[in-house]
């Protein structure tokens, strides 16, 4: 594999403040073929990428992109995520293959899920998840917390009896008498999965609560390890694996591999950005064991430096095969039209 000789990032934020910010990482081979990776940005994400992640990379001697993470150190960060799917991006462009096929995926399409944030009415919930249902999607999660729980479960189930839901708990629960007594109370509503009911690294409460209820306790791991003990320990049955959380399309793969085994089923988070991280995200998403929809976001078409922007029609999203790498053209213009900040290594 030939050597990276040129490595660049760049911060990109929708207009008006409308979404988070993005980081782009352009990975260049010395035969002048590059890759693309993308991660949510943040402050210490960008100062890791320029003091850290882009100066270990130059240089580095790799034959497959899993190796990346181990022989430069990489992994396990934020900012080695947009590395790893750069590199991924960048070897699957040079075998002439399409990430989703390089990765092990098997699914020409996607069944999209869709996500809910807390929504301060009932009537405001409840026409937010017909407009999802109409367009499509067959799962929607919803937000829940200590105090609004049970009826917002109850009023999208009575009014969507066949629609797949889940909730999401945000890590917002402990084992306080009143928190289980809701948790186990929305176990008869027939949900997919009840997330993030405790903080991650609790997992014996995590799999206390499965011994208590039918419904699944779906885990939203940071590394491949914590996957290992959850399995071990029964700590749930269900996965929600986002690459940016695990460190990139190597860690997220290996996640899946490991619940695949197990009989633990998975999905895919996506992330809302620029369309280079909802391009992995779907390539990922391609893989056996992801059954169950995945939140795949579409990109907008105002700020996508993607060519074609992924999209949900229908609730699917296709997975591209015709293309190798992500399986999109990158619009370097419109990267450096909506970038903030920019950094190359070497200057």
């Amino acid at each position: 594999m030939p050597r990276i000789q040129g490595f660049e990032a760049y911060r990109l934020a929708m207009p008006r403040g409308r979404r988070p910010e993005s980081i782009l990482v352009r990975v260049t081979a010395d035969d002048g073929m590059a890759g693309w990776g993308e991660v949510p940005g943040s402050d210490v994400c960008w100062a890791d990428i320029e003091e850290r992640v882009g100066p270990a990379l130059l240089g580095l001697d790799w034959d497959l992109p899993e190796e990346v993470g181990g022989v430069g150190g990489l992994g396990g960060s934020a900012a080695a995520s947009a590395t790893d799917i750069a590199c991924w991006d960048l070897w699957c462009r040079r075998q002439g293959s399409p990430l989703s096929h390089s990765l092990g995926g098997t699914r020409t399409s996607i069944m999209a899920g869709a996500r809910l944030s807390a929504e301060p009415t009932l009537d405001v919930l409840l026409t937010r998840v017909n407009r999802l249902v109409g367009a499509g999607y067959t799962r929607v999660t919803v937000a829940v917390c200590p105090g609004w729980d049970i009826e917002p479960v109850r009023a999208v189930r009575q009014a969507f009896p066949a629609l797949a839901l889940q909730a999401d708990a945000g890590e917002g629960y402990t084992e306080a008498p009143e928190h289980l007594a809701a948790l186990e109370a929305l176990d008869a509503y027939g949900l997919v999965a009840i997330e993030r009911p405790f903080t991650g690294g609790d997992l014996p409460a995590h799999a206390r609560l499965q011994r208590q209820i039918a419904t699944a306790v779906c885990l939203d791991p940071a590394d491949v390890e914590t996957v290992d003990s959850a399995i071990a320990m029964n700590a749930g049955r269900m996965l929600g694996l986002r690459i940016a959380r695990l460190g990139g399309l190597t860690a997220a793969r290996g996640a899946h591999d490991r619940a695949l085994a197990a009989g633990w089923d998975t999905w895919c988070g996506g992330a809302d950005g620029f369309g280079i991280g909802q391009a992995a995200a779907v390539a990922l998403a391609s893989l056996p064991g992801f059954d169950l929809p995945s939140d795949l976001t579409e990109t907008p078409m105002a700020t996508a430096v993607v060519s074609p922007p992924v999209s949900v029609t229908g609730g699917v999203v296709a997975v591209p095969l015709t293309q190798s790498g992500l399986g999109h053209d990158i619009d370097e213009t419109a990267v450096a039209r909506l970038a903030s900040q920019s950094l190359r290594i070497p200057a």
